[in-house]
């Protein structure tokens, strides 16, 4: 997995940061404050940097990440504190002296010496919690455990230092107490409030991103919370998005492969306590009976069918502009999703172009812009296919993606009364989250004679059917004549 951020790195910049740290003493850390957001499949990381530079012209500030922490982490971005912008962030790749890969941000503007700022870093991790214990009753309750390490990695020296984990229960079942900080603090090294646990603070922090203090001094720390929702993982998504000028028509469909990342199912599965627990209102939180999905407005003709076929029991409410500004779809499966168990579905309707066509008059061409995917709830996308078809015979193709695609490639897909087919932009992606749902922009041409050559086609169907049944009909196929 690699997270989506440009991968280019100026020269200079690059040398500047690896190996030597070269630019580690351009800044110091004032304070450092992480706040770690548990969930399901997915946990928001928020951490601050209050930064001070130590030397005029200080304008690229370097973050570190540990090999276990770049590996979950699926999105990150830099801002200024109080800010929307985000800041350019660039990779710089893995630092083989210090085990560890950096990133350098450019600061909005340089500052000169004593100068500071507040730096906002935000991360979504994925698949960095996992059911404890592993198994669990249909009636039984359902606990997560995440693990991290403690110091925050970064190639400067820290004044002081605060963690905060924040679980979405009170109820925290267990959490570690690390040993042999008397160098960094002289209180307790943990308090809990609430469904708050806070690490530090800790003082005078030398450069973690380094060998010799992350192998005797970085501790793990483990949280074990209680979770009272489904952790849901979209194993698999296909989308097609198949644009129709003849018929005015964007038709999106989804092929969504669903898993229930909770604890395993232990035993046999009874309809009669599901039944139950339906009844009761007292549905067990590792069991999912429903998915509600957010669609654009003003779709039609929606279909929603699995291998067995349509499935009657969803429920759609159209949302039409201004007023509303997405469609509601309950989803309700066949069976309910228990821990470790699998549901495939596809999902697709129609929407009229003209709420994601424009025409450019200056270039002559279309612009399109097309949802990148569907977003199902507090669940992480592991792959994702993505195939925008144009309409045939359409040139000069030129496809932006919100982000960097692991893959990307335009193949020609041929479908019914096609002669020549239809190019296709296909673009791969891994782990995607909420943060993820932008909007691929599409531009091209179609000439008059690529709109022409469809019932063009169509009328010499037509016409060598008319001519081959005349001439059928004026043959004489008889072995002989009366």
């Amino acid at each position: 997995m690699v997270p989506h951020w440009r991968r280019r790195l100026p020269l200079l910049l690059l040398s500047l940061l690896c190996p030597s740290f070269a630019s580690a003493h351009s800044f110091e850390n004032t304070a450092i404050v992480r706040t770690i957001d548990l969930g399901g499949s997915l946990v928001h990381v928020t951490t601050t940097y209050a930064v001070k530079a130590l030397e005029d012209g200080a304008g690229v500030y370097t973050l570190a990440l540990a090999e276990r922490e770049l590996k979950r982490t699926s999105w990150l971005e830099a801002k200024i504190k109080g800010q929307q912008n985000i800041l350019a962030m660039e990779s710089a790749g893995f630092d083989g002296e210090s085990g560890v890969y950096l990133f350098s941000v450019e600061l909005p503007e340089t500052l000169r010496t004593n100068g500071t700022a507040n730096l906002v870093v935000e991360a979504i991790e994925t698949h960095a919690t996992y059911p404890w214990p592993e198994e669990a009753g249909q009636k039984d309750g359902q606990s997560l455990k995440y693990e991290t390490d403690l110091f925050v990695v970064s190639p400067y020296k820290t004044s002081v230092e605060r963690i905060k984990i924040k679980s979405p229960s009170p109820n925290i079942l267990s959490y570690s107490t690390p040993e042999g900080l008397d160098e960094f603090t002289m209180e307790i090294p943990v308090t809990k409030s609430g469904a708050t646990i806070t690490y530090g603070p800790f003082s005078n922090i030398p450069a973690t991103a380094d060998a010799t203090f992350l192998k005797p001094k970085q501790k793990e720390v483990a949280v074990h919370y209680n979770y009272d929702h489904p952790v849901i993982e979209v194993t698999e998504l296909k989308r097609s998005a198949e644009i129709s000028h003849w018929g005015a028509n964007l038709n999106i469909e989804d092929k969504i492969h669903l898993h229930n990342a909770g604890p395993k199912l232990k035993g046999h599965f009874s309809r009669l306590e599901h039944q139950a627990s339906t009844f009761l209102g007292r549905m067990p939180p590792h069991v999912l009976p429903s998915l509600t999905l957010h669609l654009p407005p003003n779709i039609r003709s929606p279909y929603y069918y699995d291998l067995i076929g349509n499935v009657s029991t969803s429920h759609l409410r159209v949302g039409h502009l201004p007023a509303q500004q997405s469609s509601l779809l309950e989803v309700r499966p066949r069976y309910p999703l228990m821990g470790g168990w699998n549901y495939s579905f596809t999902l697709g309707w129609d929407s009229p172009l003209a709420d994601y066509a424009g025409y450019d008059k200056s270039t002559g061409k279309y612009v399109i812009g097309v949802p990148l995917m569907t977003l199902v709830p507090g669940a992480v996308v592991g792959d994702a296919e993505v195939t925008i078809i144009l309409p045939e015979g359409a040139t000069d193709v030129d496809f932006f993606p919100p982000f960097t695609p692991i893959q990307s490639y335009v193949k020609t897909h041929v479908t019914y009364l096609d002669t020549v087919g239809r190019p296709a932009i296909i673009l791969e992606y891994k782990d995607l989250t909420t943060k993820h749902a932008g909007t691929v922009y599409v531009m091209y041409k179609v000439p008059l004679s690529a709109h022409l050559k469809k019932p063009l086609a169509v009328a010499t169907a037509f016409m060598g059917l008319f001519v081959l049944g005349f001439a059928v009909r004026r043959m004489d196929v008889r072995i002989q004549k009366k």
